[in-house]
């Protein structure tokens, strides 16, 4: 079959191909446009610190004033979804449960197929709020101004308040938008965002020749923090590692943050070796159901306004399923998460936390639950970081189980990596399988590991369907 090498260019194919000068001139519109709806206007810019005020002071309420505020939250959440969203006022012809238990838990594959039937009736305007697409199909995801503003108040409060920073303080994401061709060899590889104080840094371009120019154009732009996934800020911290041991000094940044996929103790001694600074972990997601955040003393403290967390066992383990609290213009009731949780966390209004804060502190989660091995013997096998652990020089690692009795660890050797690590490796992970006839472990050395669609770094992968059938 023979294919056309012209096509109609997109939206996005244009603007890679604008000058710089334009490239800043559109992000920065567009950015002006994010910021009039997360923050408002002129005039909305007091309400948006009385919300970051109010989430800073419920984070010092003790449990007398946090229960109440949660079950009204939580009474007036299930109570319009019944009324007003078609999916579940199929399933409530009369008054609903206000126990969450006698709601059905919630699929991602069932909104992902019908995303339209979780939006509330009489919502306003609504934005499209597509979700990363880990499995390769993003949601459809919807959100008013008013949800908008709610949730980038707490973003701000807890994601940049608490470590110094704030939404006026310049900063820089590392992301997996194109805004530069894949083959420039030479800068810029980044764009200005004037409406959001933002500069954006092509994690494409990321390597040890182009370390410096990214350090330089932060430190012109006064970039304060960072944000970005844990695998990208890694690359280019290890970059910067090899090529500029002054870096974090001349940057001056006060913090980096972390959010969509575990922040390895690797990752996080590099990125503050490479930038000067703490690293602080976040957790969430893009349908709003749960959030939490690292404090300074390094704990996880989950955002209660967000979402009411549930730990459940069932057919696949102990797994989280999260209620949305803020969401209403989609609100997703006992939506599965795929996370792993072994404890539910205390209810807030109790300080256990040298920070003093009242939130609850988020054990660690185990993983996903299609990050689990399913070994022949039945055993489902999770918390496979520990092979990656310790003092071995690697600069990342990647299990992969492409068959039930075929296990494939991928590894990037740094600096001093020998043949005895790669047998230490070897074993780790065999003492972790157990001991199953015909199971093969491969390990393959490789230049990188490679990323899923959207840019993420998976450490542990399950490669096949455990209800489909494998041919003889």
């Amino acid at each position: 079959m023979a294919f056309s090498r012209s096509r109609p260019l997109s939206a996005e194919r244009v603007f890679r191909r604008l000058p710089q000068p334009l490239k800043t001139l559109a992000a920065s519109a567009h950015g002006a446009r994010l910021a009039r709806r997360r923050y408002g206007g002129v005039g909305r810019v007091s309400e948006t610190e009385r919300l970051v005020e109010e989430a800073l002071e419920r984070e010092h309420w003790d449990r007398t004033r946090w229960q109440p505020f949660l079950d009204e939250l939580r009474s007036k959440i299930l109570r319009h979804a019944a009324s007003r969203v078609p999916h579940y006022r199929r399933h409530w012809r009369g008054e609903p449960s206000l126990d969450l238990e006698d709601w059905p838990v919630l699929d991602k594959e069932t909104v992902r197929r019908e995303p339209m039937s979780f939006v509330a009736a009489g919502s306003p305007k609504l934005y499209p709020e597509a979700t990363s697409g880990t499995t390769g199909t993003p949601l459809r995801l919807f959100r008013s101004s008013a949800v908008e503003r709610a949730w980038y108040a707490l973003f701000e409060a807890r994601s940049r308040r608490w470590y110094g920073v704030d939404r006026f303080s310049p900063w820089a994401i590392l992301g997996g938008r194109l805004v530069a061709p894949t083959r420039r060899l030479d800068p810029p590889f980044w764009v200005w965002n004037a409406g959001l104080r933002q500069l954006y840094l092509s994690s494409h371009h990321v390597r040890p020749a182009a370390a410096g120019h990214y350090v330089d154009v932060m430190a012109r732009r006064g970039i304060r923090h960072v944000y970005g996934y844990p695998s990208a800020v890694h690359e280019l911290a290890r970059a910067i590692l090899e090529t500029d041991s002054e870096a974090g000094r001349r940057l001056g940044l006060t913090v980096v943050v972390t959010n969509a996929e575990p922040l390895l103790e690797v990752q996080r001694r590099d990125i503050q070796s490479a930038f000067g600074c703490p690293v602080r972990e976040t957790w969430g997601m893009a349908e709003l159901v749960a959030a939490a955040g690292e404090c300074e003393h390094g704990s996880m403290h989950l955002w209660p306004e967000v979402g009411h967390v549930e730990v459940v066992e069932g057919d696949r383990g102990s797994e989280i399923l999260a209620t949305t609290l803020i969401a209403r213009d989609q609100p997703l009731i006992r939506y599965r998460l795929g996370d792993r949780l072994p404890d539910a966390p205390e209810p807030p209004g109790r300080a256990t936390c040298p920070c003093g804060r009242t939130l609850p502190v988020l054990g660690p989660l185990e993983g996903r639950v299609d990050d689990l091995l399913l070994l022949p013997d039945g055993r489902r096998i999770g918390r496979l970081d520990p092979v990656f652990k310790g003092d071995l020089p690697l600069r990342e690692a990647q299990i992969v189980q492409e068959t039930p009795d075929r296990v494939r660890l991928r590894y990037v050797p740094a600096d001093g990596f020998g043949g005895d690590d790669a047998q230490e490796l070897y074993h780790r992970l065999a003492e972790r399988l157990g001991p199953i006839d015909n199971l093969q472990i491969l390990l393959d050395e490789v230049e990188r590991v490679p990323r899923e669609s959207n840019g993420k770094f998976r450490a542990v992968v399950r490669a096949f369907d455990p209800e489909t059938p494998r041919d003889e």
